[in-house]
Protein backbone atom coordinates (compact mmCIF):
# COMPACT_ATOMS: atom_id res chain seq x y z
CA UNK A 1 0.00 0.00 0.00
CA UNK A 2 2.98 2.60 1.07
CA UNK A 3 4.52 2.18 -2.58
CA UNK A 4 0.79 2.69 -4.37
CA UNK A 5 0.77 5.31 -2.56
CA UNK A 6 4.07 6.72 -3.14
CA UNK A 7 4.77 6.74 0.40
CA UNK A 8 7.27 3.80 0.87
CA UNK A 9 9.76 6.22 2.33
CA UNK A 10 7.89 6.23 5.55
CA UNK A 11 9.41 2.99 6.46
CA UNK A 12 12.73 5.08 6.95
CA UNK A 13 11.39 6.92 8.86
CA UNK A 14 12.17 4.43 11.72
CA UNK A 15 14.19 2.00 9.81
CA UNK A 16 17.33 2.56 7.99
CA UNK A 17 17.00 -1.20 6.09
CA UNK A 18 13.76 -3.20 5.47
CA UNK A 19 14.23 -6.63 5.20
CA UNK A 20 12.06 -8.49 3.05
CA UNK A 21 11.86 -12.23 3.38
CA UNK A 22 12.44 -13.75 -0.16
CA UNK A 23 9.15 -15.20 -0.28
CA UNK A 24 7.51 -11.85 -0.28
CA UNK A 25 9.98 -10.79 -3.34
CA UNK A 26 8.70 -13.92 -5.00
CA UNK A 27 5.04 -12.69 -4.50
CA UNK A 28 5.93 -9.10 -5.54
CA UNK A 29 8.16 -10.34 -8.59
CA UNK A 30 4.65 -12.01 -9.77
CA UNK A 31 2.77 -8.48 -10.21
CA UNK A 32 5.23 -8.15 -13.06
CA UNK A 33 7.84 -5.68 -14.42
CA UNK A 34 5.73 -2.39 -14.48
CA UNK A 35 4.19 -2.39 -11.19
CA UNK A 36 5.02 0.20 -9.14
CA UNK A 37 5.93 -2.09 -5.75
CA UNK A 38 8.12 -4.23 -7.93
CA UNK A 39 9.63 -1.17 -9.17
CA UNK A 40 10.60 0.14 -5.77
CA UNK A 41 11.72 -3.50 -4.93
CA UNK A 42 14.16 -3.57 -7.04
CA UNK A 43 15.19 0.00 -7.37
CA UNK A 44 15.22 0.64 -3.26
CA UNK A 45 18.76 0.00 -1.73
CA UNK A 46 17.25 -0.02 2.06
CA UNK A 47 15.12 -2.57 0.96
CA UNK A 48 17.14 -5.76 1.70
CA UNK A 49 15.85 -8.79 0.59
CA UNK A 50 17.10 -12.22 2.77
CA UNK A 51 16.13 -15.87 3.14
CA UNK A 52 12.57 -16.77 4.95
CA UNK A 53 14.07 -19.43 7.39
CA UNK A 54 11.46 -22.51 7.54
CA UNK A 55 8.19 -21.40 8.77
CA UNK A 56 7.37 -23.16 12.48
CA UNK A 57 4.32 -24.50 12.73
CA UNK A 58 3.41 -21.95 15.60
CA UNK A 59 2.26 -19.61 12.65
CA UNK A 60 1.81 -22.41 9.97
CA UNK A 61 -1.20 -23.06 12.32
CA UNK A 62 -2.44 -19.56 11.50
CA UNK A 63 -2.96 -20.58 8.07
CA UNK A 64 -2.06 -17.39 6.61
CA UNK A 65 -0.59 -16.40 3.46
CA UNK A 66 2.98 -17.07 2.38
CA UNK A 67 4.47 -13.45 2.97
CA UNK A 68 2.44 -12.73 5.97
CA UNK A 69 4.00 -16.32 7.21
CA UNK A 70 7.08 -15.75 5.87
CA UNK A 71 7.13 -12.14 7.54
CA UNK A 72 6.47 -13.90 10.99
CA UNK A 73 8.97 -16.38 10.06
CA UNK A 74 11.68 -13.82 10.51
CA UNK A 75 10.93 -12.50 13.24
CA UNK A 76 10.38 -15.56 15.45
CA UNK A 77 13.74 -16.85 14.01
CA UNK A 78 15.15 -12.79 15.13
CA UNK A 79 14.05 -12.02 18.32
CA UNK A 80 13.18 -8.24 18.73
CA UNK A 81 12.63 -7.57 15.04
CA UNK A 82 9.22 -5.23 14.59
CA UNK A 83 7.08 -7.43 12.10
CA UNK A 84 5.43 -4.95 9.46
CA UNK A 85 2.09 -5.83 8.90
CA UNK A 86 -1.28 -5.18 8.37
CA UNK A 87 -3.25 -8.12 7.83
CA UNK A 88 -5.44 -9.01 10.82
CA UNK A 89 -4.79 -12.74 11.35
CA UNK A 90 -1.46 -12.36 11.18
CA UNK A 91 -1.25 -9.61 13.89
CA UNK A 92 -2.75 -12.12 15.85
CA UNK A 93 -0.22 -14.73 15.11
CA UNK A 94 2.42 -11.86 16.01
CA UNK A 95 0.56 -11.08 19.74
CA UNK A 96 0.51 -14.92 20.52
CA UNK A 97 4.03 -15.35 19.62
CA UNK A 98 5.39 -11.98 21.42
CA UNK A 99 6.44 -10.87 18.12
CA UNK A 100 6.54 -6.97 17.96
CA UNK A 101 4.50 -5.58 15.47
CA UNK A 102 3.30 -2.32 13.70
CA UNK A 103 1.06 -1.94 10.89
CA UNK A 104 0.57 1.21 8.60
CA UNK A 105 -1.55 2.95 10.68
CA UNK A 106 0.77 3.10 13.22
CA UNK A 107 3.74 4.71 11.18
CA UNK A 108 2.03 7.02 10.34
CA UNK A 109 0.42 8.01 13.91
CA UNK A 110 3.71 7.33 15.27
CA UNK A 111 5.78 9.29 12.91
CA UNK A 112 3.27 12.53 13.60
CA UNK A 113 3.69 11.98 17.44
CA UNK A 114 7.30 12.14 17.11
CA UNK A 115 7.06 15.23 14.72
CA UNK A 116 8.69 13.34 12.00
CA UNK A 117 5.42 14.42 9.55
CA UNK A 118 3.81 17.49 9.64
CA UNK A 119 -0.09 15.82 8.89
CA UNK A 120 -1.00 12.25 10.15
CA UNK A 121 -4.18 13.13 8.08
CA UNK A 122 -2.70 14.08 4.66
CA UNK A 123 -1.09 10.95 4.74
CA UNK A 124 -3.87 8.98 5.46
CA UNK A 125 -6.01 10.02 3.01
CA UNK A 126 -3.68 9.33 0.23
CA UNK A 127 -3.43 5.50 1.56
CA UNK A 128 -6.94 5.70 1.52
CA UNK A 129 -7.26 6.99 -1.86
CA UNK A 130 -4.54 4.28 -2.85
CA UNK A 131 -6.52 1.19 -2.08
CA UNK A 132 -6.03 0.94 1.92
CA UNK A 133 -9.41 0.42 3.49
CA UNK A 134 -9.43 2.83 6.69
CA UNK A 135 -13.24 3.23 8.24
CA UNK A 136 -13.90 6.91 8.81
CA UNK A 137 -14.42 5.73 12.99
CA UNK A 138 -10.91 4.13 13.18
CA UNK A 139 -9.50 7.46 10.68
CA UNK A 140 -11.09 10.25 13.26
CA UNK A 141 -10.17 8.21 16.41
CA UNK A 142 -6.60 7.83 14.96
CA UNK A 143 -5.87 11.74 14.07
CA UNK A 144 -7.73 12.64 17.51
CA UNK A 145 -4.94 10.21 19.41
CA UNK A 146 -2.50 12.96 17.67
CA UNK A 147 -4.56 15.92 18.22
CA UNK A 148 -5.59 16.51 14.27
Amino acid sequence: MLTKAKLLDILQIFYPEVLVPSTVATEIRQYGTTDVTFQSLIQTEWLVIVETPSVPESVRAFNLDPGESAVLAWAHSHPDTEAILDDLAARRCADSLGIPVRGTLGLVLKAKQQGKIPSARSILEQLRQSGMYLSERVLNQSLELVGE
